[in-house]
């Protein structure tokens, strides 16, 4: 027991061994081999972390924006540096595979590139003479010591969405990875005070629902950023607000992917398979449903063949097309879905349940998974499946796919394959989802543009990334300024000695 790694805490600059009496196991999700035991950080522990993070915010805030710009140059060249060992710890404790993670890792540096051009999202406004004499301009300013609780299954890329932005805009920042697989952010914050960030400014801590409802409702505590399931996602959004603080809270989804009779046959079907069956279906970007328009039904048999021909395995197999599911429970959840789907009426085309891998027989595995015949009412419909589970709607028209879409309360992402840029223009219209894809599967926007999930997807008026990411973790305070008339007696002259 005493070789198996104890994840330490993260507080004042320094990795510090918890106290708690509470630990749990990180489980390679392939093997089921305990690979490290992470700490459900006692209270005083995260008041520590939080107490470090609001002594840093007095001079971080006052430090230049080129000195927190260049701390972020660094990171990138660092992360860069260290994706491989990056994505060898999220294979190891997520079970992802290997090209998949090292994606996470480059769509994390993405945002961390991003903030290195503070210098510039950080700008304010100013109107000389917006009355006689008087001069109006606004201080784009940050807000204190912020906080950032993350799901599992982007363990660098989430912590990403939040603390690069929120820290190079002068804040301090405390951060609770899942304790599923917390040793790739917690590295990351590690390469960020080799970067350059000083003691406090960014902490960590670990734990359960007693941490996060911690840092949701700590008085010193002024923002917090949640990135997970929706049910998780209610709560703390309903905490921190009720607890006086700004709230950002991206949650559940169910995706379309709507294709048209007229889309490239083959570009829709191969994006389709890896939009559906990457990363075990383990993304709150998943294309979940495929809603199949007029003749394009016809080719559910070829998608079916090519979903069979994908490879199932460790995520260390560099040929592998998914790995597991992350915990036991999240696979007996998957397939008590996919028997509720059967029981319930669906066509069960292809069932995923029961795969072994050579060598790895106690894995969480589960393979490609297709139910047609769904419809609104069905559970595998209603509820986020979060496994390599595909439902197949069928509809005659593009107008009855918006309708069908429109009436899910969720509105994370969706997706429309077609040549035809009038049908593009008009589902783009129409279409009540804040994130859409033309031609593109799951389509989560390039860092500079902000991630904008919309309706039960989403609580708080702005999102990750982006311009709302620079708002959401900034204050604005606007001057109005008047001085009085110049006097001709006095000496102007400025002294250069």
């Amino acid at each position: 027991m005493s070789s198996i790694p104890h994840v330490p805490l993260l507080i004042d600059g320094k990795l510090v061994q918890s106290q708690s009496s509470e630990w749990r196991d990180v489980i390679n999700p392939a093997t089921q081999e305990v690979v490290a035991k992470v700490p459900f950080a006692t209270p005083e522990e995260v008041n520590a972390a939080i107490e470090s993070s609001k002594r840093a915010y007095q001079t971080w805030r006052n430090t230049s924006q080129a000195t927190r710009q260049r701390v972020m140059l660094k990171l990138q060249q660092l992360v860069r540096e260290h994706t491989s060992e990056l994505a060898e710890l999220i294979t190891r404790e997520h079970g992802k595979t290997l090209p998949d993670a090292e994606g996470e890792v480059g769509r994390g540096l993405e945002v961390i590139e991003h903030a290195c051009s503070m210098t510039s999202l950080q700008l304010g406004e100013y109107a000389e003479n917006a009355a006689t004499g008087i001069d109006v301009y606004t201080l784009i300013q940050p807000l204190g010591v912020c906080a950032g609780i993350t799901a599992f299954n982007f363990p660098i890329m989430l912590p990403s969405f939040m603390f690069p932005i929120a820290v190079t805009a002068g804040n301090t920042f405390v951060l609770k990875p899942s304790e599923q697989d917390p040793t790739s952010s917690l590295r990351l914050a590690e390469l960020a005070l080799e970067a350059g960030l000083p003691a406090g400014v960014l902490n960590v801590v670990h734990g359960g629902p007693d941490v996060a409802n911690a840092l949701c409702e700590h008085p010193d505590i002024k923002a917090v950023s949640f990135i997970g399931s929706t049910h998780v996602g209610t709560e703390i959004y309903n905490r921190a607000s009720a607890a006086g603080k700004r709230c950002q809270s991206m949650m559940g989804a169910k995706n379309h992917c709507v294709i048209l009779p007229d889309a490239d046959r083959e570009v829709a079907l191969n994006q389709l398979v890896g939009a559906a069956f990457g990363a075990a279906g383990q993304r709150c970007m998943a294309t979940s449903v495929a809603v199949f328009v007029g003749k394009s039904r016809e080719w559910l048999p070829d998608f079916i063949e090519r979903a069979k021909g994908l490879k199932v395995n460790v995520g260390t197999d560099r040929e592998a097309d998914l790995g597991p599911l992350v915990s036991p429970n999240a696979r007996k959840r998957v397939e008590s879905l996919i028997q509720k789907g059967v029981d319930e009426g669906a066509n069960l085309l292809l069932d995923g349940r029961g795969i072994q891998v050579d060598g790895y027989e106690q894995g969480n595995f589960v393979g490609p998974t297709v139910f047609s015949g769904v419809n609104a009412n069905m559970t595998i419909y209603r509820e986020e499946v979060f496994g390599p589970v595909l439902c197949v709607v069928e509809v005659d028209t593009i107008e009855e796919a918006v309708e069908f879409i429109n009436q899910n309360p969720n509105g994370n992402g969706v997706a429309l394959f077609t040549q035809d840029g009038g049908a593009a223009r008009y589902f783009q219209n129409m279409i009540d989802v804040g994130q859409i894809g033309i031609n593109i599967p799951i389509p989560v926007p390039v860092a500079w543009f902000s991630f904008t999930g919309s309706r039960a997807s989403k609580l708080g008026d702005l999102g990750p990334n982006g311009k709302q990411a620079v708002h959401f973790w900034t204050q604005t305070k606007t001057v109005t300024a008047r001085w009085s008339a110049h006097s001709s007696g006095i000496n102007t002259t400025i002294s250069m000695k």
